[in-house]
């Protein structure tokens, strides 16, 4: 099958299963498993923070951060169709019982505007306003780079009011590369981070939150809260380090193959790329197929394909290292065949 579901779907590189078997390890509760440690550190200096915690997923990374800056009863400013609101169980309510306050952005970016208008005024009707999220690249705006002015804006704003950002940077990496900056240059920007290093980087789990020390020391207790806490961590940090330091750069080779995906499906008559293309994901409108999207899915499926429905009509393919420049002519071959 070819897969282009998601990029979680690579596998662990031979380096990465090496590293893995060789890695020297501690119990992480305790603070003594070196290649956490090690990882730990890499990943701070890679962010530019000056400390980082290695946690299980994403979605926990964005928990810890949101338990560790809020307080309940506060407020997060949010993109409509952020993860953080629309893929994580509505985590941030149940867990840390804050209430989202929701911006419809443009192609993943809120306005500046729209954010300082939504920032609460000291009224005892209304909650505060706890925290300021984003996300970079934005999955639902197909992998929409946001750019460097607005975050700074954002931040800006943020500043004047004494309110912390959170950036859910889970492919941080493919916006670095789309931009062609460091990460860093793009992390400077808010008050914390959290990464993925199985997103497209081909760890097979973990991600990484970063900020300063205080906040990392607070999110530490918050992790081990949300059961978090992990023993000899270092078979699993030992791959998330290769990630870091051996995995990003060829990102651009994804972003390589997601434009070639969406020029030939721009040639097709009866489909419709919907995104901007500027990373590794693709957003195809199949509705002139008189096919929803789990029809369309299901039948590429039948042909060896493997995608994602992402609305009524809409279907997602995204690119990844296990994907070869000859996957790619292949799904183009066969959807040809499919609409024509």
């Amino acid at each position: 099958m070819i897969d282009l579901r998601s990029d979680t779907v690579t596998k662990p590189t031979e380096d990465m299963r090496r590293a893995s078997y060789e890695a020297e390890v501690g119990d992480d509760v305790y603070g003594e498993d070196p290649t956490v440690l090690k990882l730990e550190e890499k990943a701070a200096e890679i962010l530019g923070k000056e400390a980082a915690l290695f946690v299980t997923s994403g979605t926990q990374g964005n928990q810890v951060a949101v338990l560790t800056h809020c307080q309940s009863g506060n407020e997060v400013i949010l993109e409509a169709e952020s993860h953080l609101f629309y893929y994580e169980g509505a985590a941030i309510s149940a867990f840390a019982g804050v209430q989202p306050r929701t911006i419809i952005g443009k192609r993943g970016t809120m306005s500046v505007e729209d954010v300082e208008a939504a920032i609460r005024p000291d009224d005892v009707h209304m909650p505060e306003t706890g925290l300021i999220c984003l996300e970079n690249t934005h999955n639902r705006a197909g992998g929409a780079v946001v750019g460097l002015d607005n975050m700074k804006a954002i931040a800006d704003v943020a500043n004047r009011h004494h309110i912390p950002t959170h950036l859910d940077g889970a492919r941080l990496f493919n916006a670095a590369v789309a931009l062609q900056v460091r990460v860093s240059d793009i992390t400077k920007y808010v008050t914390t981070v959290q990464v993925c290093l199985s997103k497209g980087l081909g760890a097979p789990v973990g991600s990484i939150l970063a900020g300063d020390k205080t906040f990392i020391e607070k999110a530490r207790k918050w992790r081990k809260r949300l059961g978090g806490g992990l023993r000899q961590a270092g078979i699993i940090a030992a791959p998330g380090l290769i990630a870091l330091t051996s995995m990003t750069e060829r990102l651009v080779e994804d972003h390589k193959k997601a434009s070639i995906l969406a020029e030939g499906f721009a040639n097709f008559s009866g489909l419709e790329v919907v995104n901007n293309v500027e990373t590794n994901i693709v957003i195809v409108d199949v509705k002139k197929q008189n096919k929803t999207s789990q029809q369309f899915v299901e039948e590429l499926k039948q042909q060896g394909i493997l995608a994602v429905p992402f609305g009524p009509s809409l279907v997602r393919f995204t690119t990844h290292y296990d994907v070869t420049n000859e996957d790619i002519d292949k799904t183009i071959s066969t959807i040809h065949k499919m609409v024509n």
